[in-house]
């Protein structure tokens, strides 16, 4: 008879344990992930793999990450922002107004930052208070805010000239461009707030069973147009890296379908149409797929109605995908 050692009497992982630990969800997403970089790999690898793409891809989708784990925790809660595209282009005009004016970088961070939150209020107020459909709120405020950046600009673009604002846009910290740093940063902020803390946990309990989340003291109006805040706010996040990056304020900035991409990455990471589910890690996953899946179709010469064809069919498979799993659960 012999003893087995401590380190062989300990548990080894499964596969059981993996798919379980990960999700079956994030599973099937990662292997998505892993047929389009098959896919793409072998129709461009001369191109697709190189270092200088695969930072284009990451630069690509670090103003649509912070957007698509935003909208996530707007989702979870029950809601749905479609008037972020907008904010950003309005967040772009701001920042460019006040650099223009003081030449300080900080005034006019602080600036987009500020109107991206203030749009949020506003977006939180009217469903909350208002009673009114968020989609229908935020697809109104979504034409207002696109006017309100028109008309502060005359429609017209107003370039930055300040070294420090466009550090952030073209910046590299350790070989990394500065906009996947400030994504990996949100992500971590969304993340301990969604999944650590006590107020993260309260939303899922409010966009799974509100009638039982009100029930238990939670002062709903209050978590609602908080989360619309912040939508706005990481908004202006995102307007401050595009106008850094293109060194101007541009009214039109976030028209190319930005909110439609990060509600569908948010849908392909696992939320629920009614709220109650989601995760950070799901988004930043359906993020990449919407990257890797952007520059591979740009790689290939994929005319532009075919890929605006693709992401529509992803939209409604995502859309479809959490409805199924809404049904079986």
């Amino acid at each position: 008879m012999t003893l087995s050692s401590p380190a062989e009497a300990r548990p080894t992982p499964t596969l059981t344990r993996i798919v379980e630990r990960v999700g079956i969800h994030n599973l099937s997403l990662i292997l998505a992930l892993v047929v389009l970089l098959v896919i793409f790999g072998t129709l461009r690898g001369d191109v697709f793999f190189s270092t200088r793409n695969i930072l284009n891809i990451g630069m690509g989708v670090a103003i649509l990450g912070v957007l698509a784990i935003s909208q996530t925790a707007v989702i979870v809660s029950g809601g749905l922002d479609i008037s972020v595209g907008s904010i950003v282009g309005l967040s772009t005009v701001a920042t460019a107004m006040a650099i223009q004016q003081t030449d300080a970088a900080g005034v006019g961070i602080a600036a987009g930052l500020a109107i991206g939150a203030m749009a949020g209020l506003v977006n939180g107020l009217l469903i909350t208070y208002g009673r009114i459909n968020a989609v229908i709120v935020t697809l109104g405020t979504m034409a207002i805010f696109r006017g309100v950046a028109f008309i502060l600009s005359n429609g017209q673009s107003i370039s930055i000239f300040n070294d420090a604002f466009r550090w952030i846009g073209i910046g590299r910290v350790m070989g990394l461009p500065a906009p996947i740093w400030i994504l990996i940063l949100v992500a971590v902020a969304f993340y301990i707030f969604m999944h650590k803390s006590i107020k993260g946990r309260n939303l899922y309990a409010i966009g799974g069973n509100p009638v039982v989340a009100r029930l238990s003291g939670m002062n709903l109006t209050a978590y609602r147009v908080s989360m619309y805040i912040l939508s706005g706010f990481v908004a202006g996040i995102a307007g401050i890296l595009l106008a850094a990056r293109t060194g101007s304020g541009q009214p039109i900035s976030g028209s190319q379908g930005l909110e439609l991409e990060a509600i569908t990455a948010a849908f392909l990471g696992g939320c629920a149409m009614q709220g109650g589910k989601g995760t950070v890690v799901g988004a930043l996953l359906g993020v990449a797929i919407i990257g890797i899946l952007n520059n591979g179709m740009i790689l290939t010469s994929v005319p532009t109605f075919y890929q605006m064809l693709a992401k529509g069919t992803l939209l409604i498979l995502a859309v479809f995908l959490a409805e199924y799993r809404l049904n079986k659960s």
